[in-house]
């Protein structure tokens, strides 16, 4: 169980530091807005509350009934992004249309679109394993990543464009893609960024501001320059938990965006420490999973949310100290942020049904002595390997619900395969019939179960009444 129980402790540790960050963080905005200092902080561990319960649901929910319901999340999430375009639908913050107002929260389709399109393109390459070839596995990833990032570039939204590539990366690493086809990958990657940066001036404009953020400190550069202040303020052990002065309305987004320059500051080097390991530990024990599972799936998704996860982890942290552009995407488990905080705890949840699915995890929950409320909220996963049943299809109006129990049985698909015959015994009084062969014996080549030399003998009365053959002598 110690992929699980990593998961849950680093999982639980960075859940645990970005609610009190988020506290700290975002308590003097809300209160130089005339509302309550604790507002945004409630706010966010009621939505911690809601995504704990969704964790919760994905660690019950079997993994075969994840797989049979992927592809058609795929065209619900296809759909939602397209309404989220649709003026009086889509809300409009910060010059993007990417968030769907539900009246409580906003709710985010991109976050949702990453994990569904990990499922379904680890369903996909798992379905197709035994006869993957380099065509099998561009195919049907390719255009499916295209049309989503099409739809998140109209929004626009270029932070998830990225995240949706380390997906991408992750499902075609672990599939086994060769090396040099990253390197064209990362080549065309490259032309794409270049045209996306020439059609619109701003991201010119953080490419410019990233190289050398001090050429414009009131303008480009007055985010990151704010967030250099407060890592450097911070030093090695911080000034202290809630005693941060650039979170008085001095950098922009310190909730959501620069919240790792707010705990640079309060908790100093050492809390961005702490943090980076936690995060290391989180790779580490999504990789083990993957290394461990005797499932195809499971491997293929473990690889992909974790490269997902850690590679936008690195991106935030990355443009907050100044070695990456600034794209916008939030630190998972510690940034403010309602559908981002909802959805990384459902992702949670499911390493943690994968890393329970481990064959050594399940014997070893087997031979332990288990209370009855432990199996009533935890049960044993039945097998390592979880088989996708079809979704069952609605019955026609006029046909009865036991038609199928009258069908005949379908005939083995491999020939050769062994039955057994079982016989009545007779009842008394009754005379013995003649026996049948028992035991198991090999099918002929027609499949109709009787052994092969049966068709070339009489029946018994044709046997009984036929001339004896003279016998030769010795």
């Amino acid at each position: 169980m110690t992929s699980c129980h990593l998961v849950v402790g680093a999982a639980g540790l960075l859940l645990a530091i970005g609610l009190v960050m988020v506290f700290s963080a975002s308590s003097i905005e809300a209160a130089l807005a005339d509302e309550p200092a604790w507002v945004p902080g409630v706010k966010q561990v009621v939505l911690a509350c809601v995504g704990l319960v969704l964790c919760y649901v994905a660690v019950r929910t079997p993994i075969g009934l994840v797989r049979r319901w992927a592809p058609l999340a795929l065209v619900g999430v296809v759909v939602l992004l397209v309404a989220v375009l649709v003026p009086g639908i889509g809300v409009r913050l910060n010059g993007s249309r990417q968030w769907i107002d539900l009246g409580f929260t906003d709710f985010q389709p991109s976050e949702l679109a990453k994990l569904v399109y990990a499922l379904w393109g680890a369903h996909v390459l798992a379905t197709r394993d035994r006869y993957l070839t380099v065509k099998a596995m561009l195919v049907p990833l390719l255009p499916v990543f295209g049309v989503l990032s099409f739809l998140l570039y109209l929004e626009p939204d270029f932070g998830a464009i990225m995240s949706l590539a380390l997906v991408l990366v992750g499902l075609l690493w672990g599939a086994g893609l060769p090396l040099r086809f990253f390197a064209w990958g990362l080549a065309a990657a490259a032309a794409g960024i270049v045209v996306m940066i020439q059609a619109a001036p701003y991201r010119m404009a953080r490419i410019t501001a990233f190289l050398d953020p001090f050429a414009d400190p009131s303008d480009g550069g007055f985010q990151a320059i704010r967030g250099f202040y407060a890592l450097a303020t911070g030093g090695l052990w911080g000034v202290g938990l809630g005693n941060s002065a650039m979170k008085w309305n001095l950098l922009p987004h310190a909730e959501s965006d620069y919240i790792f320059a707010i705990i640079g500051e309060e908790l100093g080097f050492l809390g961005c420490l702490v943090l980076v390991t936690l995060y290391g530990v989180l790779a580490y024990a999504g990789f083990r999973i993957a290394r461990r599972s005797a499932d195809r799936f499971v491997q293929l998704a473990s690889v992909a949310i974790t490269v997902w996860l850690i590679g936008q982890a690195a991106m935030n942290m990355g443009y907050v100290v100044g070695v990456l552009p600034v794209t916008g995407v939030q630190l998972p488990l510690i940034s403010a942020g309602g559908t981002s905080l909802v959805l990384t705890l459902l992702i949670v949840g499911l390493l943690i049904r994968f890393a329970r699915c481990e064959p050594e995890a399940i014997e070893h929950q087997r031979r332990r002595e288990r209370g009855r409320l432990a199996r009533l909220l935890l049960p044993v996963p039945a097998v390592a390997v979880d088989p996708v049943r079809p979704r069952r299809r609605p019955q026609p109006a006029g046909r009865p619900a036991d038609a199928a129990a009258e069908r005949p049985a379908r005939r083995p698909a491999v020939a050769g395969g062994r039955t057994v015959a079982r016989v009545a015994p007779p009842r008394p009084g009754e005379p013995a019939r003649d026996r049948v062969p028992a035991g198991r014996e090999r099918r002929s080549a027609d499949g109709r179960g009787r052994p092969a030399d049966a068709r070339r003998q009489p029946p018994p009365r044709a046997r009984s009444s036929a001339p004896e053959p003279p016998r030769r002598p010795r």
